[in-house]
This record gives C-alpha cells, structure tokens and sequence, in this order.
C-alpha cells in the first residue's frame, strides 16, 4: 500500500466519521450520544477490519510466497497479451518441441530400468 493510499483512507474515515456524527446532530440526538454512536460505528469498522486481516493471515493468503506467486502470475499474463501473434505462435512452437522431448526422455529412461 502506498502512502498515499494511506492517506486517502485516513483522510476518508476523518471525513466520515464528522459527516456521521452531523448528520446524528442533525437527526437530533444530544452530542454524547452522537459521540457514542459514531465511537460505535468506527469500533466495529476497526474489528471487522481486523478480522479480515487475521482470516488472510490465517489461511494463508497474506504470506510473502503467495503474494509472490500472484505478481509472478500477473507478470506473465502481461508478457502473454503483449506478444504479437507471430511471438506467439513461435512461443507455442517451442513448448510443443520441449514437450515432446520430454516425453521422448522420458520413454528413453523407462527402457533402460
């Protein structure tokens, strides 16, 4: 997350809590239950927060290797949709050949047991 992200958020919950606590004014509540009521309102904000952030953590989802494996993924697909279709079908040529190769070595050794 970057900084700025960072910012954006904290600059929207300010925001919104005030307009909260306005518009709790406004409906006619006294200000000790609008301050109640919007203390409340960012208490459960803040847990739910923290229960998704436990239940990525939890199952796995936040580790290095995950995120790791996600971006390696994207940069892949990025590779992918930028090739040419000529780039393509030289880069399917090629896996079909490394394939078959493999398949080759792997009746070649087969044999030799």
């Amino acid at each position: 997350m970057r900084r700025r992200d960072v910012l954006g958020i904290g600059l929207a919950l300010l925001l919104g809590g005030g307009l909260l606590y306005g518009l709790l004014l406004w409906a006619g509540l006294d200000t000790g239950a609008a301050q109640q009521v919007s203390s409340v309102v960012f208490l459960l904000g803040c847990l739910g927060w923290t229960v998704g952030y436990l239940k990525r953590v939890l199952s796995r989802e936040m580790t290095l290797k995950a995120q790791w494996a996600t971006f390696e993924r994207q940069q892949i697909q990025e590779k992918l949709h930028s090739l040419s279709p000529e780039e393509w079908q030289a880069l399917q040529a090629e896996l079909a050949s490394e394939t078959e190769e493999e398949a080759e070595g792997g009746l070649t050794e087969q044999g030799k047991c």
